[in-house]
């Protein structure tokens, strides 16, 4: 009855923002299940393999049609005008259901580790099916294993205070980094990416790292509230983000940053490639990598700017795999929540957050060409000597950024920023939380959308 509940619940949920997608989530729901179910009673390797075939061709098709068949149609347009061919534009008015590049790669998975042997599948469709549309994290993720969620559906689950009180805080975390960090750096940051010919290279250069900040703090934020919901309601999520800008190199970021992609794509793209690739040693392997990095870039929106940030991070591994003796993984699920990061690391931090912050400027950029342009403004500033008129952002980014850094700085060793389980002073944890409220309150901005809603 508890699964029942909560699958009325999230359908009604996703279901409100525009109920005719719910037949989507239906439609990969019950593929992968069947899917699963006959790849495990299947012995013959061929058979198995065409199974699995069915559960990537519905899913990919799901996700290519809603996500990519204007941007493949409009590219394909674009190659053949460039050589002479004059063909007129085409394009669908197709809406993108929120949410699907997450579902389909969290059913996937299912149908894939089922292929590997890793789990067996389930035949209760209703724990499954809530599994697939679990309301906390069904719109952005995490994007779950089986492994780690399904079996939690199996098992009555009674609630326990101190789970809830800890989703409590994390959940009011969540709500700080959106509102009073995300949401104040947006207007900021859309101001300066709409007008970015109207500024000097120093405002140009400080919008970005204004960008990096909003999108770090509107996506974590987001992770944060729905693994706290899921907390109250006795579901443990895999942790998604481990402080990523305290990286030290890229390969660093990547383990720190949306790790359930991260680990998806390693696991699931990476892995094959790298072992069909092996006898090309580490050509083999960096050719791994940026492949899977062009689709990640690809899988967070369809056009050649996602394409190009995504290059770039698999460029940024040529000197991390060509200087070590063994290359393995560009994420991994199993998080080592002790941070040995120090103050002599800074330096390489900071290298690693201006690297992550050129690349931003794709992915925040409308498209390839403006991504462009905003390079070429920031170029012409500096060689015009245009770099110090700034015009500084709203008082309220200016606090409460550094308050971040500090708070997650000493929380480093943390799940989350608000992890107080160590506090023993009770009075000062209620300090704590009744300062986040007033400052959540006193200093939030208009509410803006999730950003990782569009993907």
């Amino acid at each position: 009855m508890q699964n029942v509940l909560l699958l009325i619940a999230s359908y009604i949920f996703y279901g409100w923002w525009d109920w005719r997608f719910l037949s989507l989530i239906l439609m990969s729901t019950v593929v992968d299940y069947f899917v699963g179910l006959q790849i495990y009673k299947t012995e013959n390797s061929s058979t198995r393999k065409r199974w699995l075939w069915l559960s990537i061709g519905f899913n990919l098709g799901l996700l290519g049609f809603f996500k990519y068949f204007n941007f493949f149609i409009e590219s394909w347009i674009d190659a053949f005008n460039s050589i002479g061919y004059n063909m007129d534009y085409y394009s669908l008015n197709i809406i993108l259901p929120v949410g699907i590049s997450f579902y389909t790669f969290q059913t996937m998975s299912y149908s894939l580790d089922i292929s590997k042997n890793k789990i067996k599948p389930t035949k209760d469709f209703i724990a499954f099916a809530t599994f697939v549309s679990f309301f906390p994290q069904l719109v952005a993720g995490p994007i779950e294993r089986a492994s780690n969620l399904l079996p939690q559906f199996f098992k009555r689950r009674n609630f326990d205070y101190i789970m809830a009180v800890d989703g409590s805080r994390q959940i009011l975390w969540g709500l700080f980094k959106k509102i009073v960090i995300a949401d104040n750096c947006a207007s900021y940051v859309n101001d300066v990416f709409q007008n970015y010919s109207e500024y000097s290279a120093g405002t140009l250069v400080l919008g970005v790292a204004v960008f990096a900040f909003q999108i770090y703090a509107d996506f974590s934020g987001y992770t944060d509230i729905a693994i706290g919901v899921a907390k109250l309601f006795g579901f443990q999520f895999k942790r998604n983000f481990n402080y990523p800008y305290f990286s030290t190199n890229i390969s660093d970021f990547w383990k720190r940053w949306h790790i359930s992609l991260s680990s998806w794509l390693n696991d699931y793209l990476f892995t094959p490639l790298a072992i069909d690739l092996r006898n090309y040693k580490k050509y083999g392997i960096f050719s791994a990598v940026f492949i899977t990095f062009l689709i990640s870039g690809l899988w967070h929106g369809a056009g050649w700017n996602y394409i190009v940030w995504g290059g770039l991070h698999g460029l940024f591994y040529i000197p991390i795999i060509f200087s070590k003796k063994r290359f393995s993984s560009i994420s991994t699920s199993n998080i080592v929540t002790k941070n040995n990061v120090s103050y002599n690391q800074i330096p390489k931090m900071l290298l690693t957050f201006t690297m992550v912050c050129f690349t931003y400027i794709f992915f925040r950029s409308i498209n390839l060409s403006e991504a462009i342009n905003y390079n070429v403004a920031i170029s012409e500033g500096i060689i015009n000597n245009n770099i110090f008129n700034i015009n500084l952002p709203d008082i309220r980014i200016i606090l409460f950024i550094p308050c971040l850094i500090l708070v997650e700085w000493i929380q480093r060793d943390k799940e989350f920023g608000m992890d107080l389980k160590a506090i023993n002073y009770i009075a000062f944890r209620w300090f704590i939380y009744i300062l986040v409220i007033a400052i959540i309150i006193i200093f939030g901005a208009k509410s803006q959308s999730f950003i990782y809603f569009q993907f």
